[in-house]
């Protein structure tokens, strides 16, 4: 087994990628250690292509791989290769799988039960409630969420895994000792002790934007499935899928209103044969995890007065802001806001943000999440 640095050594040179990995590792017996090693003509016989030696040379002249090595161990990172047993295997099995994952926390044999949840950045409340109850169901259920740690709809997927006890995976476009969205330093914390943080980018590599498509095929590579929610007709989302499907995997799709430019990308992902997602049970059938843990016992909500009783009446899973809540009630807002308030309390709605609220579960159905 070659030592881990050559690998990380390779991964440092502009232009070589996976195939050009391959064509080394085959030209040089297996041993990257020799390759790196190796005179300009031996790489030059290998197959490698003049701008892509003239990298490798330069990287070589400039760059201590001892050094390299204890600047990622000292961020608490590890490092994967194809080499290794603890390898993703789903991911092994891709077309082209990224030669050095860098990891932060911890990948367990268990991830193998893996679903990514993705979407737009710019998420509505219903946008986000479907990623909080579809991650979050999954999450209960044993599977673990695959996401990208963007804003809007990666951020309430992974949060929803956390809270529902589960395991998340954040794979990222940049290097993973740098924090991006910066506001999300303390979820990436959170990931780390559950789940892991990984990429196949080295340290300090920023978050450009020519980045996060090749991002995309490691989050869908790592899964069973891919569901997507809010994307509109230009969404990263959508890279994500046609990933997905060039790798086999499933693809999902939550619908959307016809209206909003938010749901384009995935009603048509559904008209174009997405599985359209109305349950978490939709998405544990098809991919036949419906026995990786039992789902709750479902129980009633009843309401202790007239108030809570009009107020039931008129919530849904669908977010809805509380000045609609109390025009249509015919209720003073004061009332619906204490009331809503006590409501969630005693866990019988939720506040979705911006003063958007939930039925935390429908009569007679318990979500899978609190």
């Amino acid at each position: 087994m070659t030592d881990r640095k050559y690998w990380v050594g390779f991964n440092l040179v502009t232009g070589i990628g996976p195939a050009k990995t391959r064509m080394l590792l085959s030209a040089f017996d297996g041993d990257l250690a020799t390759a790196w090693n190796a005179d300009a003509e031996a790489l030059q016989a290998a197959g490698l292509d003049r701008r892509a030696l003239a990298n490798l040379l330069e990287t070589r002249a400039t760059c201590d791989l001892d050094t390299e090595m204890e600047r990622i161990s000292t961020q608490g990172i590890s490092v994967l290769t194809w080499e290794d047993e603890g390898y993703p295997r789903l991911l092994q099995e891709i077309y082209d799988p990224p030669p050095v994952l860098y990891v932060k926390g911890q990948l367990l044999p268990e991830d193998e039960w893996a679903v990514a949840v993705v979407g737009t950045r710019a998420a509505t409340a219903y946008g986000k409630e479907a990623a909080t109850q579809i991650a979050g169901g999954l999450a209960h259920n044993g599977v673990t969420i695959v996401s990208g740690l963007a804003r809007g709809i990666d951020s309430a997927a992974h949060r929803a895994a956390l809270e529902a006890g589960g395991r998340t995976i954040g794979v990222l476009g940049c290097g993973l000792d740098i924090i991006y969205p910066p506001e999300n330093r303390r979820l990436t914390a959170q990931i780390v002790q559950r789940g892991a943080l990984i990429s196949e980018y080295t340290l300090g590599t920023p978050p450009e934007g020519g980045n996060f498509p090749p991002r995309n095929r490691i989050i869908s590579g790592i899964s069973l499935g891919v569901v997507i929610i809010e994307a509109g007709s230009r969404s990263g989302a959508l890279i994500t899928a046609d990933y997905a499907l060039d790798q086999g995997r499933e693809v999902f799709a939550v619908p959307g209103n016809i209206f909003r430019r938010a749901s384009q990308g995935t009603n048509t992902l559904i008209r174009e044969g997405a599985t359209p997602v109305l349950s978490v049970e939709d998405i544990l059938e098809a991919l036949n995890l419906s026995m990786v843990s039992q789902q709750q016992a479902a129980r009633d909500i009843i309401p202790e007065n007239e108030t809570e009783s009009r107020l039931l009446e008129y919530l849904s899973a669908d977010p809805v802001h509380v000045d609609d809540i109390g025009q249509q009630v015919e209720l003073p807002i004061s009332e619906v806001t204490s009331a809503l308030a006590l409501m969630e309390l005693k866990g019988m709605v939720r506040r979705v943000g911006g003063m958007h609220y939930v039925l935390a579960r429908e009569r007679g159905v318990e979500y899978v999440i609190d």
